[in-house]
């Protein structure tokens, strides 16, 4: 079982920036994905950014396309979002998910329990 945690949340002001760190306990299988996904209250879960392993091929969420940048060190199991120029609609909890397979974009197997932001 992969235990995800995560760091890095914070609160800030509009156009500031955060980096969002997320280490996992043990690698995964060669082929996984990880994602960013953040949840606001009232709100639905959503997937922000994924990487997957296999060839580094990345994935965001069109309103966050220029502004974060999802990234990987695989030697030491973590994953990170560099998150710029940040708006009051990025508050929400953030949540490190991860996932064995190549489709990105289906069910993800580990989560962690989240590192909060708030924009204002």
């Amino acid at each position: 079982h992969v235990q995800l945690v995560e760091s890095g949340g914070d609160s800030v002001q509009p156009g500031g920036s955060l980096r969002l760190s997320c280490v996992a306990s043990k690698a995964l299988y060669s082929s996984y994905c990880m994602g960013w996904f953040r949840q606001a209250p009232g709100n639905e879960r959503e997937r922000v950014a994924s990487i997957r392993s296999v060839d580094g091929e990345t994935y965001y969420i069109n309103s966050e396309k220029g502004r974060f940048t999802i990234s990987r060190d695989s030697v030491n199991n973590t994953l990170f979002l560099q998150m710029n120029s940040l708006k009051a609609d990025d508050t929400a909890m953030y949540y490190c998910a991860a996932r064995d397979g190549v489709v990105c974009a289906r069910q993800y197997d580990y989560w962690g329990q989240g590192t909060q932001v708030t924009v204002s």
